[in-house]
């Protein structure tokens, strides 16, 4: 996802309106832009406005509208289809827009500013970047490209005093060495040196995209073709460098990184950042709803041992972990009220009907026994047990149920092999036992 921080120049208060106005293109692609506020918590809603023929919309501010980071959505999913900027409670912003071309302001000048700012640094960096790629030893022209460096970072520094995009600019000033450094020496100082001149305490940081993008940068786009060391390493340096005075911001971007891993089902990655620093972290803020939404990953994490529970259904009493004598398992927690679960149920059993090898587990998610008590006995060859309370069972914490029915194949020793996502995927997975 391609985020965006344009920033406005700080002009002196005067108590009239200013206006957010915009052109998308092409304007048949658009309906309306929603403006939040943003604030290190979230967003919240502003005002939307509708774009005309032309892809044009214009959404009236007062004098009341508090300076800050702003958020413009202009599609679904909102949470990849937006860009920040900065409302200075002075200034008009008007901006064009396309996929293509990203973000072009008219009116904003500190926008201007940060935006040339990051085309210039991107031409110093490739530099920097053509020079190790050609193996360069020659110290003068090293000196020349990092005299260059350290003058377009003081030079736009000096340019931004008094406003709000010199808080960007610092968080974002590189490392700039002395003297002469190799490749290894100076890829180790870079690394060292990320995090140096970020304050994770800004408020205006914390609402806008710059921790995120830089703390994903670093993780990411660091080390090439990085092994999970690698990342944990990263990892490592990510919490050390965020103060825990910093606790709601450091579980924060924790989590971000969290959900990064979970996207891409590295899940050893994912559960390295649980039990090392999120678990914690999401205990210390008081944060129960993330406490539990790690634990059940963690706890259902493919290549976890399937958590236990009691199984006690026609006077026989066992437990998940006790039971014998199948290669696999297919667990299944559904409810004699879903009509999802009534439809799908049966395909279940006639999918495994000549499949001696793989034994049903139907964890019924009931408020009562009535329905469910009628509704196994369709189902004879399943190993049946109930959970009354329903949602508030705490198997469904534990599991991280979200939805019925929901599939966890599990192995002989009860290890969990797969986590279908419907019946068509766990048909894909039963075929390739």
């Amino acid at each position: 996802m391609k985020k965006f921080i344009f920033l406005i120049v700080v002009l002196p208060f005067v108590a009239f309106s200013q206006n957010i106005k915009g052109t998308f293109s092409p304007a048949e692609d658009y309906t309306y832009a929603f403006l939040y506020r943003a604030t290190p918590d979230g967003a919240n809603y502003i005002e939307r406005g509708k774009m005309n023929d032309s892809g044009s919309f214009e959404i009236t501010l007062d004098s009341t509208a508090k300076p800050g980071i702003y958020k413009i959505v202009y599609a679904i999913p909102p949470e990849e289809n937006n860009f920040d900027f900065i409302y200075d409670g002075n200034e008009t912003v008007d901006f064009s827009f396309s996929q293509d071309e990203g973000i072009e302001f008219k009116e904003s000048l500190e926008n201007k500013l940060w935006n040339s700012y990051l085309k210039s640094m991107d031409m110093v960096n490739q530099t920097i970047s053509n020079y190790y790629t050609k193996q360069g030893t020659d110290k003068a022209a090293f000196k020349a490209i990092f005299k260059t460096l350290k003058e377009t970072q003081s030079a736009y520094e000096e340019s931004a005093v008094g406003k709000m995009v010199l808080n960007f600019i610092k968080a974002n000033k590189p490392y700039i060495p002395s003297d002469y450094e190799d490749i290894s020496t100076y890829s180790k100082n870079l690394k060292s040196h990320f995090f140096k001149n970020v304050d994770f305490s800004s408020e205006l940081l914390q609402s806008s995209t710059f921790l995120t993008d830089r703390v994903s940068g670093y993780v990411f786009n660091m080390i090439e073709n990085p092994s999970n060391e690698d990342y944990k390493s990263l990892v490592d340096d990510v919490a050390k460098a965020i103060s825990d005075n910093d606790l709601e911001i450091k579980t924060s971007l924790l989590e971000m990184l969290w959900q990064n891993f979970l996207t891409l089902e590295n899940n050893d990655m994912a559960n390295y950042i649980t039990d090392n620093y999120l678990l914690d972290l999401a205990n210390k803020t008081n944060n129960k709803a993330l406490a539990e939404t790690i634990t059940s990953f963690k706890n259902t994490s493919i290549g976890t041992k399937a958590p236990n529970f009691e199984i006690s259904a026609d006077g026989n009493n066992t437990s998940l972990h006790d039971l014998k004598g199948s290669d696999y398992y297919l667990l299944i927690f559904w409810s004699s009220g879903c009509g999802h679960c009534l439809n799908e149920l049966p395909k279940v059993k006639a999918i495994l009907a000549n499949n001696a090898q793989i034994k049903v587990v139907a964890f019924g998610l009931e408020d009562s026994k009535g329905k469910w008590s009628s509704a196994i006995k369709d189902y004879p060859d399943f190993i049946h047990t109930i959970g009354l309370e329903k949602w508030d069972n705490p198997i469904v914490t534990t599991y991280g149920i979200s939805a019925t029915p929901t599939y966890f194949l599990l192995d002989t020793n009860k290890i969990i092999k797969a986590k279908p996502y419907d019946y068509e995927e766990l048909e894909v997975v039963l075929k390739d036992l």
